[in-house]
């Protein structure tokens, strides 16, 4: 028997423990046990769009309303029967909230292992692809599965801004920059060092004095000081997915809203879409499709270095903005999950939780 936790599917904050019967290994197959995950305000959002996106997709639970969300972590192989990966293999990518996973393992030419399950082949190929991992620290695996795919995300989106030429705004306006992808996303578009733009981040007035504390932002804002922006042509990238700031700040912007982006929804209860609002009409930025327009126009491998590089420069001084909390047991996901869906954790905070080590 193995646990894994399932997710209401209309109600994303309730998660339970689930137990269920290991199933005999196919031809091809390999068998991984967790060893670590992380979790952040990112799984809230595969949650929130589990189905826009086809993140419940990945890991099909067979329980009508119930769904896996997908985490980042490293497995090690248990059992093998492929000749694709052996007994002790490490993996890092994209796994189930859950001790075990089965999975289909074929080798790319790039080095990089791709899980060929029949069910995975419609579903984005950068979700469908893990690394092999040397066995390390706790403290760098947690690192690794925390900031690689959130600052990936940022640089991503930085990257889309410049491909742009930033949609002619004066300035970049950040929705949750005390988010990791949010101050991800600040601390990138401040290394150019003449940028036409300035950098505003909004959060909760509880977060402002750790957002102002980051050094990345021109101004930070509270949500409840948006009509204090400035009225300049201006880009809205949403981190928070909350329909009343975005109406507000539309409002207030007006037509110098020249693009609005939705990146994340940590706010998925107020994600509803407001209906004509003045500006740019709101558009979902999906990290994906950057990467592969910069994977034909540059060739392959290029992108993937530059987000490795990008991330590691911001993980070096990680110490600095970020806490990392370990947690115990597949149970001790259930809290933190919680409180991530319900915006109660603190985003100093990197939770990190631990089945093996």
């Amino acid at each position: 028997m193995t646990q894994r936790i399932l997710v209401d599917q209309a109600q994303i904050p309730t998660a339970k423990l689930d137990e269920v019967a290991n199933t005999p290994l196919q031809a091809g197959e390999v068998r991984l046990e967790l060893e670590s995950f992380a979790l952040t305000a990112n799984n809230v959002t595969y949650a929130a769009t589990g189905f826009v996106i086809g993140y419940w997709s990945f890991f099909p639970t067979g329980v009508e309303g119930q769904g896996i969300v997908p985490v980042w972590g490293t497995a090690k192989v248990a059992e093998s029967n492929s000749e694709a990966l052996g007994v002790g293999a490490r993996l890092y990518g994209f796994f189930p909230m859950a001790e075990q996973f089965v999975m289909q393992p074929a080798r790319e030419a790039g080095g990089m292992i791709e899980d060929k399950a029949a069910h995975r082949a419609e579903l984005p190929a950068v979700y469908n692809r893990y690394a092999e991992v040397r066995a390390g620290e706790l403290s760098s695996d947690g690192l690794r599965a925390l900031l690689q795919p959130l600052l990936a995300t940022s640089y991503l989106l930085f990257d889309w801004l410049d491909d742009n030429t930033w949609f002619g705004a004066e300035q970049i306006i950040i929705g949750s920059a005390s988010s990791k992808t949010g101050l991800g996303l600040c601390k990138y578009l401040a290394e150019p060092e003449a940028r036409p733009y300035r950098i505003v981040g909004l959060t909760s007035a509880g977060n402002k004095g750790f957002v102002e504390g980051l050094g990345a932002c021109d101004t930070v804002l509270a949500y409840d000081e948006v009509e204090q922006l400035e009225d300049v042509p201006s880009v809205y990238v949403d981190m928070a997915g909350n329909a009343d700031v975005k109406l507000r700040l539309h409002t207030h912007l007006a037509d110098n809203v020249k693009h609005s982006a939705a990146v994340g929804t940590s706010h998925w209860d107020k994600f509803a879409q407001p209906a004509n609002m003045p500006g740019a009409a709101p558009k979902f930025f999906f990290a994906p499709s950057q990467i592969a327009k910069r994977r034909e126009e540059w060739g392959a491998g290029v992108i993937e270095r530059k987000i490795t590089e990008a991330w590691k420069r911001l993980a070096a001084d990680a110490d600095s903005w970020m806490e990392l909390k370990f947690h115990d047991g597949l149970a001790s996901a259930l809290p933190v999950y919680e409180a991530l869906a319900t915006g109660k954790a603190r985003p100093k905070d990197g939770h990190v939780i631990v089945l093996k080590h």
